[in-house]
């Protein structure tokens, strides 16, 4: 990924409504789509899935 050049913040889009972005709401365009962003952060959908079954074979490993 270090090839690909880094794009200027203000050149990409609000990443909830593509819209173009505001200097003042980086990195959305509106206030409206920073608290939908938030609601989601919130409501859990922004979740890293993670096994926990690797977890309790990993501390049973650790015991031993």
């Amino acid at each position: 990924m270090d090839d690909l050049p880094e794009k200027p913040e203000a050149a990409r889009p609000c990443p909830i409504c593509g819209k173009p972005t505001q200097p003042k709401r980086r990195p959305f365009c509106s206030a409206r789509c920073a608290t939908i962003d938030l609601g989601r952060w919130l409501g859990g959908n922004y979740r890293v899935p993670v096994s926990e079954t690797d977890e309790a074979e990993q501390a049973a490993e650790d015991e031993d």
